[in-house]
């Protein structure tokens, strides 16, 4: 915040950073606290730059990595940004003129504060749709000298003109316009500050990072109209008064948007991605994107970088029991896994092994988050192809700050004065555990679907279409794609996303689609319902299923995108689907014979891959979802159970070999019991495991299966309660006879309290007789680390709040430490309730999760501490 950094502070939160287990730091500077002025350092500076040659020295001594912002806030601009090189828009202004009548004013922008737009075209339509271009017959005085020769003429003037966007929640030295993305030569301006300050010299950086793509209204570019002639093949100044139509029905209109879309996409792609990935190669670093919102096919955008980056926003419905979701507290968001695997996808096709989340963004109100929230939403993102987390977000804040310290207004306060944090190794520790295995290997997905972008593109509505997380709703859920993509997803199939450019560069091998050098290998190509394909796609496809692929179309593609030349390619596509003989009816499974492979017609997709013989995981039937992981001779199987029931089976699996369970809560690993290709597991409400399917046995000792529970030990002796960090002041010791929240205690002290309490007490075991002994703290509000007899047992961070105990145990007397830690929320209310400033920043200041001014003081109190009922169940 503010670039308010100094040595001291840095080496301070870095330390308490990885003793948290964090692995890494993003810097993104933004706007700062108010009072702190003259602590700010200007962004770039020889004195930033000598902040971030500390950091990344810290941070690499601690094992940690740093990536950067390539700018502050966002978008990407600043103070280098001339009006020049800022981000564009098309400004359209029109005129009417009839037979002998010359134009009174002179064409002119009218827009105010756009004193640089260009006029880059005027184009005059008449009665009968003729399309004459007036440019030659403009005087340099702005006057036209041309009229019509007869009837009714109205008249088009393109200007390149200026969005005047500025950088969102700048740092201070990072205020400016926001860039032209679409325009090499911006784009090559504002890098050339950083290849500056940097001296041209790698920094350390791990990775460059661009947030999403919120470049508002930015529709155009001067060199557009050149780049449509080069790949459209026709002059879209002929075209003004359809682009900028309202007409939301006109075909012809839809066709002449798409092509303007495209144009858009290969102009973001080359010209602002593929160009800024390949400067941060010459620095030695690479680069992490968040390419939705943006106005181009997102798969291409996302695979363009080295780490595509997806984000959650909101927070997801769990049937997990016992899991809190509170109305007033959800944002009308629900992340979207299908979303998600567009970033996996682009990673996974083109061979990349990081695919990373800006996760957990207003996941809840703040001071609400729980990290048994936290945890089913990050499995979301494992199931959907991530393994590389970042929490959004971890404020920077000096040790000198008043608790809660520095703030960001969208973030979950992931920082070292969150009270949750003396328990953060737990949750950091269990992601730690899956990204092990998810980041190693390679996917293994059979299926490759195709993504029909035209179809989206070909939209008469509106210009730009900016594809966002926000907007699903429009643009992905109504689609044939999405609605196969999630049965398939259900059945127990496993995908990736293919563009038309993937499929441009994907081979056939062995029968097999190879879609780049490091990928994954995919056993079938479907191509989902589509209005729209191009000819050199539908073309590519034919030659991969020559060549020996096996391709699946749920129907036959319609039509071809776009305007130009239009009768001749829809002749040609006419031609080229003849040949396939189908004779329409998509509820028989056809088959069509080409080269070395086959192509297939099936409205039932996975009625066709049976017959393909490409088989589902059934062990979606018991409500477990997964992933699965390839490398060497061993599959990995990522299992989460976010049904309301634990489930106890056998689980068929299509993998071969002999499976070793390991459990990311615990770190227990053990053989699993097997009957043929089936394997038991026993997984709860709200837990996850792993499975190791490996043709060369693997020597473990054998998992211990919990089977015959006998009745529960309830501990129902008197609890000792003793506070030991925390504020605004520790509460006096409790002696509880019966376990309840502490802020059902007489101590008024206890409602505004948000910190660390600690229980014991003990219990009497008569004997040690049984094979197992499952501790379970049922409700725990909201993390707990235990001890049993001096040795501590771990962190019980999420539901369901139970581990495995009987190493601990022993006959007769045992006592039993409970550390829990409560959410920041208590103590917020009571701040707001005395009216105690702790917030005071400029611009955004701190809003609610609705975007309100942020007010705690009308929330009820929430429990806190260990309410139990505590018991430990012996097993057989």
């Amino acid at each position: 915040m503010g670039n308010a950094v100094d040595n001291k502070n840095l080496d301070f939160v870095l330390q308490k950073y990885a003793s948290a287990g964090l692995g890494g730091v993003e810097i993104t500077p933004i706007y700062g606290a108010v009072g702190f002025e003259k602590q700010y350092l200007q962004f770039l500076s020889p004195a930033w730059m000598s902040a971030l040659h500390h950091t990344v020295k810290k941070a690499n001594t601690l094992g940690m990595g740093v990536d950067m912002n390539t700018g502050t806030g966002w978008p990407f601009g600043g103070p280098q940004i001339k009006p020049e090189f800022a981000a564009t828009k098309l400004i359209i202004q029109d005129y009417k003129l009839s037979a002998g009548e010359k134009l009174a004013e002179p064409i002119k922008v009218k827009e105010a504060k756009q004193d640089f737009a260009q006029l880059q075209a005027i184009t005059a339509y008449g009665p009968n749709g003729e399309a004459e271009n007036l440019l030659s017959a403009l005087q340099k005085d702005g006057t036209l000298s041309w009229s019509p020769k007869a009837g009714v003429w109205n008249i088009y003037a393109a200007f390149a003109g200026k969005t005047r966007q500025m950088v969102k929640r700048a740092a201070p030295g990072g205020e400016g316009f926001t860039l032209d993305h679409l325009d090499e030569k911006s784009v090559n301006v504002y890098l050339k500050r950083f290849t500056d300050s940097f001296s041209n010299k790698p920094q350390g950086i791990r990775s460059f990072f661009n947030d999403s793509y919120e470049v508002y209204g930015a529709t155009w570019t001067p060199t557009f109209f050149a780049a449509f002639k080069r790949n459209r093949g026709y002059e879209l100044s002929s075209h003004l008064k359809d682009l900028v139509s309202k007409d939301s029905t006109d075909e012809n209109i839809a066709r002449l948007k798409s092509d303007y879309r495209e144009t858009m996409d290969e102009l973001l792609l080359n010209n602002f991605t593929k160009n800024w990935t390949t400067w941060a190669h010459g620095l030695k670093s690479l680069t992490k994107n968040q390419s939705h919102g943006s106005p181009g096919n997102l798969l291409d955008l996302y695979g363009a970088v080295d780490i595509p980056e997806t984000e959650t926003f909101g927070s997801s419905a769990f049937d997990i029991r016992g899991l809190r979701r509170d109305a007033a507290d959800i944002r009308n968001v629900d992340p979207d896994p299908i979303m998600s695997k567009f970033a996996s996808s682009a990673a996974h096709t083109n061979g990349k092994p990081l695919v990373s989340s800006e996760t957990f963004t207003w996941l809840t109100e703040h001071f609400k988050t729980s990290y048994s929230q936290c945890k089913p939403e990050a499995e979301a993102l494992f199931l959907s192809g991530i393994n590389h987390v970042f929490y959004h977000g971890t404020t920077n804040s000096p040790q000198n700050i008043p608790w809660p310290g520095w703030l960001f207004y969208a973030s979950v306060e992931m920082n070292p004065n969150n009270s949750l944090w003396p328990h953060a190794q737990g949750l950091n520790n269990y992601i730690a555990r899956c990204q092990s295995i998810l980041q190693s290997g390679k996917p293994d997905n059979e299926l490759l679907i195709y993504w029909p972008v035209y179809d989206v593109w070909n939209k008469a509505k509106g210009l730009e279409m900016a594809l966002k997380v926000h907007d699903v709703d429009e643009w992905l859920h109504p689609s044939p794609f999405y609605k196969l993509a999630k049965d398939l997803s259900k059945a127990g199939y496993a995908f990736d996303f293919a563009s038309d450019r993937l499929l441009s560069r994907t081979q056939t091998a062995n029968a097999l689609l190879q879609t780049a050098e490091n990928a994954a290998l995919y056993k079938v190509l479907i191509i989902p319902a589509c209005k729209l394909m191009s000819l050199e796609t539908l073309d590519h496809i034919i030659k991969l299923a020559n060549d020996g692929a096996r391709v699946i179309f749920q129907e036959l593609p319609k039509d071809v995108p776009g305007l130009n030349d239009l009768e001749n390619r829809r002749a040609k596509l006419k031609s080229t689907l003849a040949k396939f003989g189908f004779d329409g009816d998509r509820n028989v499974v056809s088959t069509f014979k080409t080269g070395k492979g086959a192509i297939i017609l099936s409205a039932n997709i996975q009625q066709a891959l049976v017959l393909q013989n490409i088989n589902r995981e059934t062990l979606t039937d018991s409500g477990l979802k997964f992933i699965r992981r390839k490398g060497n001779n061993e599959t990995f199987y990522y299992l989460v159970n976010h049904s309301a029931k634990d489930i106890d089976t056998y689980l068929p699996l299509n993998a071969v070999g002999k499976a070793v369970i390991l459990d990311p809560q615990s770190g227990l690993i053990g053989s699993a019991a097997m009957q043929g290709n089936k394997v038991r597991v026993q997984i709860k409400s709200g837990e996850t495991l792993f499975l190791n399917l490996s043709k060369t046995p693997l020597q473990n000792a054998k998992w211990s299966y919990l089977n015959k529970a006998a009745t529960p030990i309830r501990l129902n002796n008197p609890w000792s309660l003793h506070f030991t960090a925390g504020g605004p002041e520790l509460p006096a010791d409790q002696k509880l006879d019966k376990l309840t929240s502490w802020t059902d205690l007489k101590d008024p002290k206890l409602a505004a309290f948000s910190g660390t309490g600690v229980y014991t007490t003990n219990f009497h075991l008569p004997a040690k007789a049984a094979k197992e002994y499952v501790l379970n703290l049922n409700q725990v509000d909201e993390s707990a680390r235990v001890w049993i007899n001096g040795q501590e047992v771990g962190i019980l961070w999420s539901i369901p709040f139970q581990a495995r105990i009987g190493k601990y145990l022993k006959a007769g007397t045992n006592t039993i430490k409970v550390e829990v830690v409560n959410l920041m929320a208590n103590r917020i209310r009571d701040m707001d309730l005395k009216k105690i400033q702790w917030r005071n920043y400029h611009e955004i200041n701190f809003v609610n999760i609705d975007y309100k001014p942020f007010d705690a003081s009308n929330w009820n109190v929430m429990p806190s501490g260990l309410i139990g009922p505590v018991t430990i169940t012996p097993y057989h």
